[in-house]
């Protein structure tokens, strides 16, 4: 052990401090139970603070006639089947629950003027079931739930990156890092782990999440503890990203600007989505959208820099101040754009994983005896298409049970197994990178892989591109084995890279393989070679590197809410 590295020991590690972890953290201190939460951003930068919508709960303040059965219908429905039936009763059941949680942590929601919680539509639901907090709800999430777990006094590290979970004999016993600083190396004993580091969807070069967040970080950590990865091939591409400046390529511009009356047009100045959806237009679903986007832009009907235009300046300025401030705000500050006077170019960008780590329904353990994975980390909630405001209530609600099943696996162990060979492998790993002098540059190859999968598994794919994809993974890899580490006087950021430079390379084979086995094309996921739904592929398909795709029945739907499962009327509403 070096002198710069710190011991710590608790009953439960939280790796990731967004909404899922804080939540879970949250349940284990107000349970007494001994947590540490770490992340390797701030606490309140996390990337929940960026979900803008609402989220979603069977109130009947609106409708009395919801219920969450009704809500759970509309959930499988929107998957197109994959979504496990176990996973969607547990989340739409305790919905409710989960908001009053919030509540009880004072989160400010909009109100009825009789003082209930207000709900509006977001598309694709039968009945108005999103709560919200204007358009900056998961930011206010975000913040009760730092507030919360401050007023608890939960131990909360900032800039912390996890590089391993410590594993013996297929039991979890903690998790290896280093402070993204100053270097300093944290070794952690934990009885269990819950990992809420999110998804993968920076692997591509359009995405809505920000640098360095959402490189498969869970995705890497689980399969090297020895779990599996679930429909890492679905990921939720977004109709709406900026093009420029290139180190914000990807930012949300919000579907509110559809929602209000924006208008999507080509290079040719066409009204281009009268041609793939006449009867919605612009309020067409997210994968349409993205689809009629993308098509346009490969035929040559695109801006030169490859992308459509989306545009709001016919609408009164009124209009745009008061129900797009944010878009507003977010184009003058990035491009100098007063979008009241001209459009926003735009391309599709990969926004949400549907997929994650294998979890288990009623708690979301993973293979390995003592981890848990909730959040965007995790699946088995959102199938082939995400219900828009589902992944936010999916955080507080699985964050409440995983608190207490890892509450319950601490309390049955009557002894903990460490593994000295495990943590000496852990510093070697840290130990060979900061040794790394090769010439290869960490984020010349991370670009190269994003540049692999928008190229090969963007919007749509095929077999030939998707073989082409894994050929250039497997080439990308090999010239990871020569890299350049260099620490310098504004910190171990490099090193960080690294470590997502590793994660990505793993997500990316995940997807690329999930993806050649799913011959059909099916929600979110397009095959130019397999255009219809084959119902022989209703299956969840689960990853591992020593195994490769498996496909995984899903279980049947319970006949109170198969009954319920209808096609939704989307008259006046911004489908998601």
């Amino acid at each position: 052990m070096n002198s710069s590295e710190r011991r710590l020991a608790t009953g439960v590690l939280v790796i990731g401090t967004g909404g899922s972890g804080l939540r879970a953290a949250i349940e284990l201190a107000e349970a007494g139970v001994d947590v540490i939460a770490v992340g390797k951003r701030s606490r309140l930068d996390a990337h929940t603070s960026l979900a803008a919508g609402g989220i979603n709960a069977a109130l009947g303040t609106e409708d009395p006639l919801d219920s969450w059965q009704q809500h759970a219908a509309d959930t499988i429905k929107e998957s197109y089947f994959l979504a496990n039936p176990h996973t969607v009763e547990v989340v739409t059941s305790g919905a409710e629950e989960g908001i009053r949680d919030l509540e009880r942590y004072g989160m400010s929601f909009a109100r009825t003027a009789d003082g209930r919680i207000s709900q509006r539509f977001f598309g694709a639901h039968t009945w108005r079931r999103t709560a919200f907090a204007g358009d900056y709800t998961g930011l206010e999430i975000q913040r009760t739930l730092v507030s919360r777990a401050e007023q608890l006094e939960v131990p909360i590290l900032d800039g912390i990156y996890i590089t391993r979970l410590l594993v013996n004999d297929n039991r979890v016993f903690g998790a290896y890092g280093f402070d993204i600083n100053d270097g300093t190396r944290y070794l952690i004993h934990a009885d269990a782990v819950i990992l809420a580091a999110g998804g993968h969807n920076r692997i591509w070069r359009q995405t809505t999440s920000r640098r360095d967040e959402n490189t498969g970080d869970s995705f890497r950590l689980a399969v090297e503890a020895g779990a599996r990865l679930r429909d890492a091939e679905l990921v939720q591409f977004h109709p709406s990203g900026v093009l420029e400046p290139e180190n914000a390529a990807g930012t949300l511009i919000s579907e509110a600007a559809r929602g209000e009356g924006g208008i999507l047009r080509n290079a040719l100045g066409e009204r281009f989505m009268e041609r793939y959806d006449p009867d919605r237009m612009e309020l067409s679903t997210r994968d349409r959208v993205a689809l009629a986007a993308y098509t346009e832009i490969q035929e040559g009907r695109g801006t030169e820099k490859g992308g459509v235009w989306l545009d709001v300046s016919h609408l009164p300025r009124e209009t745009i101040m008061q129900r797009l401030p944010r878009v507003y705000q977010t184009m003058l500050e990035l491009q100098m754009l007063d979008i009241t006077r001209d459009p926003i170019e735009i391309a599709p960008t990969a926004h949400y994983s549907m997929g994650g780590v294998w979890v288990r329904p009623e708690d979301h353990g993973t293979d390995v005896d003592g981890l848990y994975a909730i959040g965007e980390a995790s699946s088995g909630l959102h199938g082939a298409n995400r219900l828009g405001g589902n992944s936010l209530i999916e955080l507080l609600v699985y964050g409440r049970i995983v608190g207490q099943a890892a509450a319950r696996y601490s309390a049955g162990l009557t002894n903990h197994r460490r593994s000295s060979a495990a943590i000496t492998e852990a510093r070697a790993e840290v130990d060979a990178l900061l040794t790394a002098d090769g010439r290869e540059n960490v984020r010349v190859l991370q670009r190269a892989i994003r540049n692999t999968m928008t190229k090969h598994a963007g919007v749509v794919r095929d077999e030939k591109g998707l073989r082409a994809g894994l050929d250039e993974i497997t080439h990308i890899g090999q010239r990871v084995e020569n890299i350049g580490i260099h620490p310098d006087i504004a910190g171990f950021q490099d090193l960080a890279h690294a470590f997502d430079l590793k994660a990505s390379l793993i997500a990316a084979q995940a997807t690329l393989e999930s993806a050649l086995e799913r011959r059909e094309t099916r929600g979110c996921h397009n095959r130019s070679d397999y255009p219809d739904l084959d119902p022989k592929l209703q299956v969840n398909l689960v990853w591992s590197p020593t195994t490769g795709v498996v496909r995984e029945d899903i279980p049947p739907v319970p006949d109170e809410i198969a009954k319920l499962i209808q096609d939704v009327s989307t008259n006046g509403k911004l489908v998601e």
